[in-house]
């Protein structure tokens, strides 16, 4: 298709625009504890659909999103978030979180919560990796192979402050209660053992999440306590 002169130019500035969305956040633990205690209701829902419950519900809580990111150990700011961030116009995460600081980003792709979200009941013994686990897990080693591509280019510097920065991936789909106890051992393995360009890409289900956010919030208030007692 072409496009008159001035209209290609419009095209071009916005696509710069677009790639210029990591916006600068100021993270509040007391506000991510009650959208953490929403979040514990919203998974009393027995299934979770990305469109209709996963996706606004996150975009409505911008503390609970940014904490996301407290799996990586780089991540200590939490001060850039944009959900449905357009990745150099190719690929768009679910979710970037990253410290301006540290220039370690995470890149966060949200599936169903569903009985076949991880895994597929087949006639065999085992049950097999889903369609929809796989292609979130290749939609994340894309991204990985994207930023890689784009390193030290002045693209890069401009969209997340550094041509070289450090970068993680994390899938999260599925609820536990779905899975046999051979399934979340399969699932964690995974998680372990897998490694994509010597990064692991972190695979939880929505219920480890809650969890593991509960168990963090509890320690940071600890850990700032300490600072203003030192200080």
């Amino acid at each position: 298709m072409s496009y008159p002169l001035k209209d290609f130019s419009i095209i071009i500035k916005k696509k710069k625009l677009d790639m210029k969305t990591l916006k600068p956040f100021q993270l509040d633990f007391s506000k991510c504890l009650a959208e953490l205690e929403e979040y514990k209701n919203l998974l009393l829902q027995e299934e979770l659909t990305e469109q209709d419950d996963i996706l606004p519900f996150f975009k409505k809580r911008e503390h609970l999103s940014a904490f996301i990111a407290s799996y990586v150990p780089g991540i200590s700011r939490f001060d850039r978030l944009k959900h449905e961030f357009t990745l150099f116009g190719d690929f768009r995460a679910d979710l970037v979180v990253g410290d301006s600081s540290s220039h370690n980003y995470c890149f966060i792709e949200f599936e169903d919560g569903k009985g076949d979200s991880v895994f597929s009941k087949t006639e065999r013994s085992n049950s097999m990796w889903s369609t929809r686990f796989e292609r979130g897990f290749s939609q994340i080693i894309d991204w990985f192979w994207k930023i890689d591509d784009m390193k030290n280019t002045s693209q890069s510097r401009s969209v997340f402050g550094s041509e070289n920065i450090e970068f993680f991936g994390m899938l999260i789909i599925g609820r536990e209660h779905f899975l046999s106890p051979l399934e979340k051992e399969r699932l964690r393995w995974r998680l372990n053992k897998v490694v994509i360009d010597s990064r692991k890409i972190i695979c939880i289900t929505f219920d480890q999440l809650a969890i593991d956010i509960d168990d963090r919030l509890a320690f940071y208030p600890l850990v700032f306590d300490s600072e203003i007692v030192t200080n």
